[in-house]
């Protein structure tokens, strides 16, 4: 009789008022340890102020769905459904990101990024600091913070239900270089993205449908094969053409010829290096190549006359000469061809993570042998700050974003 009371108390899990069985101080752990990223949900622009991350996902009104997320887990008994809660709450972040970007409301800056980003950090603090009735090693608990994240960026929700339209994948970027008073910054790569996530848009080659997500800035998640998960797995519709999208150079749109094999160590969102060969990612056909060259139609981008941003085809690239050894000594920088048997060292798109976004999607798709794909890296100008220090954003500053965001839209529909 008694198991038969436990069970019946463990199936209690969605009830009204279980929570309050175990409240929000039994529930979450607040010295467990957390990322980098994280740990900026606490940043501020002045003493005193707002933090940043949770104002920004309270204007955008996403604190609503933090808030259920966290009590939710706090009701949440059985093991068996806590990655359904994790991947669940994800997927809902993502869709009512794409919904708001993509709406009309207006009481904050629908094409406003960030609110996105810092909703998840919160959720995945959560994750990390929940204690359950259940045991949870480490292993299972990364399992949850990577089924909500992966969901909360789109990773899984590609669908295209007009078969007749063309098809377009694409992945911007969360925002980056987030120290300090840069924690307000945006990233127009990933504004765009949720301007694209599943719409359809009329050409005069006739309708594109758009498939996007939300890459991290984060050397890690790209080990763990994010990036061919999502492109990998786009395959399987038979798009016409992927395209990776991240912020670039100031004042102009680069269509990037040449992706790299090479992290050149700058540091992520974690504040974390990685230097070297460009690793596989377990589970997918990946060539080894040291350098791709995009198949995108860059004339026909170029000639679309997108505006109010000129658009480039940057030829650029760097080698490790051969008979050196790659990451030592000077390298070869050119605009031609690279030299065969050579260890790449940049790619148009740098040495960075946009580099790699275009590097690992392309290189999965050849590997697929998804020949009739085109593919390709699209550099947006550099987005800046709202002028006044203190303030997250102003008039000017989502205006460019705007700008930004609205220009790649056309020039993915050129593609």
């Amino acid at each position: 009789m008694a198991r038969l009371v436990t069970l019946v108390a463990l199936s209690l899990v969605a009830v009204p008022g279980i929570a309050n069985a175990q409240d929000k101080a039994s529930c979450y752990d607040a010295a467990a340890p957390l990322t980098v990223e994280e740990q900026r949900l606490d940043d501020t622009l002045a003493p005193g102020g707002p933090a940043v991350g949770p104002e920004l996902t309270k204007r955008a009104g996403f604190d609503d769905d933090v808030e259920r997320f966290t009590q939710k887990l706090c009701r949440t008994f059985v093991k068996r459904q806590a990655q359904q809660t994790a991947e669940q709450a994800g997927a809902d972040l993502w869709r009512t990101a794409v919904k708001r970007a993509q709406g009309k409301e207006q009481t904050h800056d629908v094409f406003d990024d960030r609110p996105l980003y810092w909703a998840r950090l919160q959720m995945t603090k959560a994750l990390r600091q929940w204690q359950p009735r259940f045991a949870l090693d480490g292993q299972e608990r990364a399992k949850l913070v990577q089924g909500l994240d992966w969901a909360s960026r789109g990773i899984g929700d590609i669908n295209f239900p007009n078969k007749k339209a063309k098809r377009i994948v694409l992945t911007g970027f969360d925002p980056f270089q987030l120290n300090g008073p840069t924690v307000r910054r945006s990233n127009p790569a990933g504004a765009a993205a949720l301007q694209l996530d599943g719409r359809e848009i009329d050409t005069p080659e006739g309708k594109v449908v758009v498939q996007a997500a939300v890459l991290p800035v984060l050397w890690g998640g790209f080990d763990e094969g994010i990036v061919e998960q999502f492109y990998g797995s786009a395959v399987k519709a038979k798009p016409q053409g992927f395209v990776t999208v991240s912020q670039g150079r100031p004042g102009r749109f680069d269509i990037e010829r040449w992706a790299a094999r090479w992290r050149g160590g700058f540091p992520d969102n974690n504040d974390l290096r990685s230097f070297g060969t460009v690793p596989n990612a377990a589970g997918w056909p990946q060539p080894a190549t040291e350098f791709i060259e995009t198949t995108l139609p860059f004339q026909k981008m170029i000639d679309a006359k997108t505006t109010p941003y000129p658009v480039a085809f940057n030829l650029s690239f760097c080698e490790w000469p051969v008979g050196t050894t790659p990451g030592v000594g000077p390298r070869s920088c050119r605009t031609d061809q690279p030299t065969p048997g050579a260890v790449a060292a940049v790619g148009g798109g740098g040495d960075y993570l946009s580099n790699e976004s275009m590097y690992r999607a392309n290189r999965v798709r050849i590997g697929m042998q998804a020949n009739n794909v085109v593919g390709g890296h699209l550099h947006t100008p550099v987005l800046g700050q709202p002028t006044d220090p203190a303030a997250l954003t102003d008039a000017a500053f989502e205006l460019e974003r705007r700008n930004i965001a609205n220009q790649v839209v056309a020039l993915v529909s050129a593609v």
